[in-house]
């Protein structure tokens, strides 16, 4: 079973490198025996496979590999479904996938498969990003470090110019792979980032957050279990207090004010603020 998913990575690697751009659509099969560490009769079987499975991938002589055909929608965000469960250990997140091929098409699995290459061999890449305004910063430098999703969207986790950002896979519209190796970040400072991350925002605070829930929220909520570090607290009264440690009061207080009645800030008094400042916000919206 082990070698079966083995080989089905590589299959989809093999898939993504072709439809990247990095080699103009074609490669040498002894070029994809090198870089995948097999021997090149390794390689001409997992091009076989390839067809066999509806794959219109074929070693052109005088030119390379090359994918004839474009993949369509479906078989795109299963390749990619298939993928991320093998390199990055994720599942049920077809919305994202739909999300990501819908404005990438092909370059959505060429992307993931080169970001994840360079994740594991510690290569630096260089992306093509499309920023909030809608123009592209070409060429940004990035170590990738790892591949998440959250909020209905694929992210990579990368260094940038020395500081440690998220980017959306849907805005990434090209990835280029280097020759140039950086230096790995330490496990557990990734971990920590997650540890302590509410729903999006990763960042390096510890805020300590204290909230009283009714009844009706706490049987919602707290089967669930919010955070990796939380201690719930029961009051004769019928309220459930919640206590834990964010790194952002901007992403908790956003979530307070999607749930209304019934979740209330007891500390800190800067959480409060921001969530009345909100709430303030959306009554404007509906003038009396």
């Amino acid at each position: 079973m082990i070698d079966f998913k083995r080989k089905l990575k590589r299959q989809i690697e093999i898939l993504g490198v072709c439809l990247s751009q990095n080699y103009s659509g074609h490669i040498k099969t002894s070029e994809l025996a090198e870089l995948f560490s097999v021997e090149e009769l390794t390689i001409n079987r997992d091009l076989k496979e390839l067809r066999e499975d509806g794959i219109n991938i074929h070693s052109i002589k005088g030119k390379g590999v090359s994918v004839v055909n474009y993949l369509v929608d479906n078989k795109l965000k299963e390749l990619i479904q298939q993928y991320t469960s093998l390199a990055i250990n994720y599942d049920n997140v077809d919305k994202s996938t739909s999300l990501m091929v819908l404005k990438l098409k092909e370059k959505a699995l060429a992307n993931v498969v080169l970001l994840q290459l360079s994740i594991e061999n510690k290569f630096r890449v260089l992306i093509d990003y499309e920023k909030e305004s809608g123009s592209v910063d070409f060429r940004r430098e990035v170590w990738p470090l790892k591949i998440f999703e959250r909020e209905n969207y694929w992210r990579l986790l990368a260094m940038h110019n020395g500081v440690i950002k998220q980017f959306h896979l849907n805005k990434i519209l090209d990835v280029k792979t280097t020759v140039y190796k950086f230096d790995p970040v330490p496990e557990s400072v990734i971990e920590d980032l997650f540890k302590y991350s509410w729903r999006t925002w990763l960042g390096n605070e510890k805020i300590s957050v204290k909230l009283k829930l009714s009844q009706v929220w706490a049987d919602r909520l707290l089967p669930k279990q919010l955070m990796e570090h939380e201690k719930i607290t029961e009051s004769d009264e019928g309220w459930t207090y919640y206590e834990t440690v964010v790194n952002s009061i901007w992403d908790l207080a956003g979530w307070i004010s999607s749930k209304g009645e019934g979740v209330i800030v007891i500390e800190p008094e800067e959480l409060k603020n921001e969530v009345i400042k909100i709430g303030q916000g959306i009554l404007k919206n509906y003038p009396v």
